[in-house]
């Protein structure tokens, strides 16, 4: 009669070695693909609500209309301002609000853009001269915002094209469109263009200039 011979313990404990580092090498591997997609998938994101954002404020602009509103106070608002002495980081009036349903409303709308807490965001009101009681609808447009920017053009002679002609130079054109608190009663007419320029975590700057329609 032939002995069976059987695995030793060495060997055993040896096969057992090499299997669980095979799994740990491929499971390593697996992590670092799983990682790197969703590393994708969070930057397409990403890129794709800065892009909307864009989209919405260019919008807006492009369907600008100078018509001043009164505020809760009662008290007026120029058709568009912004900037560091402004209320707000941006507040214009547009045209095109739809109104699929009918309501017996506007199709001119009051918007704002603020920047809080990191964050762009942008706020409309259901009226356009507002109540003490009229609340605004807020929606969270791009986070990661750790500075903002406005440059308003407020003369073509500030108009004035880089040394290639490519970009346009508005170190000159004014950050603040609001009215003068010495000046009362004069209307403020709204800039011929603006600039806004964002400083975004992990994305660096973005810049966007917008020609407001001559109305």
């Amino acid at each position: 009669m032939r002995a069976e011979r059987g695995f030793t313990l060495v060997e055993v404990l040896i096969a057992l070695a090499i299997t669980a580092f095979v799994a740990a090498a491929a499971y390593a591997g697996l992590s670092a693909a799983i990682d790197g997609v969703e590393r994708s998938r969070a930057e397409a994101e990403r890129h794709w609500e800065l892009t909307r954002a864009l989209r919405i404020f260019a919008r807006d602009l492009r369907h600008f209309v100078p018509r001043p509103v009164r505020d809760e106070f009662g008290e007026t608002e120029p058709a568009l301002m912004g900037g560091p002495a402004a209320r707000f980081t941006l507040s214009l009036t547009r045209s095109g609000w739809h109104n699929p349903n009918n309501h017996p409303r506007s199709h001119l709308q009051r918007v704002n853009y603020v920047w809080e807490d990191d964050a762009l965001w942008r706020e409309s009101y259901p009226v356009l001269d507002r109540a003490g009681n009229t609340e605004a609808q807020r929606v969270r447009l791009f986070g990661g915002v750790t500075d903002l920017r406005l440059f308003f053009l407020d003369n073509p002679g500030n108009l004035d094209a880089a040394s290639r002609g490519v970009s346009i130079d508005t170190r000159n054109w004014p950050e603040s469109w609001a009215p003068d608190p010495m000046q009362f009663g004069d209307e403020l007419a709204p800039p011929l263009a603006l600039e806004l320029v964002l400083q975004l975590d992990g994305l660096g700057e973005v810049r966007s200039l917008h020609v407001l329609p001559s109305n």
